[in-house]
């Protein structure tokens, strides 16, 4: 991927270039699920992390958990979540957005001081489309839009992953650009367009 292709991803429908990686190790909690699907979040978890360099812990010091997962049948049980009103701003209005655009799915991301990401929720109604969804695909669908700020519009015409045989996996291109966009030297956020380069010519090196 060169710098043209890569831009886009992080260019938002108004315009603005936004890059976030996480700034933190992540600390996941998963939540309405049984045990078996427990475990494939959890590996997509693990699998996407390790691809990253991004390390996994039990608990962050500052939140407890920072990357939580809610299952659910309906928007509105998520207002009854005790105290989950204090850590999404609006949960309300939100959940009225969603229901009203009957979404099935959400992230909302935190960021720290340095504009990295510090917490991101992720809310998955769980309709007919996403029931009818492998467990394994659907989370590794989300632990990859989850592992870096992608723009709103980067995944509306194609996938993060593809069908190789008869296994769902991530993208050769994109697994690259993540292992890039973890490197180190680079910061851990940024709104200059001329990030997408420095992104671009690391690609190469991680594939």
């Amino acid at each position: 991927m060169d710098h043209s292709e890569i831009e886009p991803l992080f260019t938002r429908g108004d315009g603005a270039f936004v890059f976030a990686r996480w700034g933190r190790p992540m600390a996941p909690v998963v939540f309405g699920v049984q045990e078996e699907t427990l475990s494939v979040v959890k590996g997509a978890i693990e699998a996407v992390s390790n691809l990253a360099g991004l390390e996994v812990v039990e608990t962050d010091p500052e939140l407890g958990s920072n990357f939580m997962w809610f299952f659910f049948s309906e928007w509105d049980e998520l207002p009854e979540v005790p105290g989950l009103d204090g850590l999404v701003p609006d949960l309300v209005p939100l959940v009225n957005r969603l229901k009203a655009a009957e979404a099935n799915q959400y992230r909302v991301f935190r960021f720290d001081e340095a504009g990295a990401i510090k917490c991101c929720f992720v809310f998955l109604r769980m309709d007919q489309h996403l029931g009818d969804v492998p467990a394994e695909t659907l989370a590794l669908s989300q632990v990859v839009q989850s592992v870096l700020l992608w723009s709103d519009m980067a995944f509306r015409t194609q996938s993060p992953l593809a069908v190789a045989g008869e296994v769902t996996v991530l993208r050769p291109e994109i697994g690259a650009l993540i292992r890039a966009a973890y490197d180190p030297i680079l910061p851990g956020a940024s709104i200059d367009k001329t990030h997408a380069l420095r992104l671009a010519a690391r690609v190469g090196v991680a594939q």
